[in-house]
């Protein structure tokens, strides 16, 4: 599927998608010192584009630069606005949406202190990240051999491009094995994430998902369907788990902005429950997506209308 777009947003002017072009001697190129976010628009049923959870990713990507100490030099309203108009000029309906930012050129080693901070914002349509027929009867995934990152090693909050080459390699060892994701193990062992989405599984009609203050990510999507878990009553554990209880789960998932709602029927070679998605899953697979395309109403003002 084609990255292309029409026009790009950068350091508050759009360019053409050809003329939308860095210096090789960029900082962030060379040393990965970086901060981006993941947000997706959809068409909703009503016939009206909505981007779900703007104001959040924004916020995380606000959240991810401090940790960077990189001070972005524009409000997050702005971006937003960005974001916004970035689809608009693009005439999308349904797109991914990338704001990144990065250290310009002028320094080269380490601290470059006086590299101005840059941001741009990217559209581009994006179908399921983990491919239809994955949303649909699941994936098969494999434990990686690379740790998550530990939590005072890297800054484990931050969505911070260089941090993702341990996801890359993780992904990239999977895939080579025939599986479609990867699963991350902390430096103690237990479950982290998945190589881009936070994990849930289910026994018993319990939900576990690895909590907020490890390794993890602080997932948008995470924290969506913890949402709306609790609306159904759903029993919910908060807490660090192994990787055997992966394979004696009923059922599980990956969530994140790319991916949405992925179910898993297979790791390490293991089928998951009976190797379909289980009926908690494909519940809270629907509401998450009648929420962000169908018609479902939006008490936690989570959409952003651009039309």
């Amino acid at each position: 599927m084609s990255i292309e777009s029409d026009l790009i947003w950068m350091d508050g002017e759009f360019v053409p998608f050809k003329d939308a072009k860095i210096h090789v001697l960029t900082h962030t190129l060379h040393y990965g010192l970086g901060a981006f976010e993941g947000i997706r628009a959809y068409k909703r049923s009503d016939g009206r584009t909505a981007v779900f959870r703007l104001q959040e990713h924004i916020r995380r990507l606000f959240d991810s630069c401090h940790i960077a100490t990189m001070k972005i030099p524009f409000t997050q309203e702005e971006i937003c606005n960005a974001c916004v108009q970035t689809i608009q000029k693009n005439n999308f309906e349904d797109c991914y949406i990338r704001p990144v930012a990065f250290l310009g050129d002028g320094e080269m080693g380490l601290a470059a202190l006086s590299n101005d901070v840059r941001l741009s914002v990217i559209c581009w349509k994006w179908g399921a990240y983990l491919g239809d027929e994955g949303l649909k009867n699941g994936i098969r995934a494999k434990i990686s051999s690379f740790n998550r990152h530990h939590v005072n090693t890297s800054m484990v909050k931050g969505k911070i491009n260089g941090q993702y080459v341990n996801s890359i390699l993780a992904k990239r060892e999977v895939m080579a094995q025939g599986y479609q994701e990867a699963i991350m193990l902390d430096t103690e062992g237990y479950v982290s994430e998945a190589s881009g989405e936070n994990i849930f599984i289910i026994r018993d009609q319990e939900m576990f998902t690895t909590p907020f203050g490890s390794s993890i990510l602080g997932g948008i999507t995470r924290d969506t369907i913890l949402s709306l878990a609790k609306s159904f009553d759903y029993k919910i554990s908060e807490q660090r788990f192994t990787r055997d209880m992966l394979y004696t789960a009923d059922e599980m998932f990956v969530v994140g902005t790319a991916a949405e709602i992925t179910p898993i029927r297979e790791v390490d070679n293991r089928t998951i429950g009976t190797g379909k998605p289980g009926p908690m899953t494909q519940k809270l697979q629907a509401a998450y997506f009648d929420l962000v395309k169908g018609s479902a109403e939006d008490p936690n003002e989570w959409l952003t209308y651009i039309n």
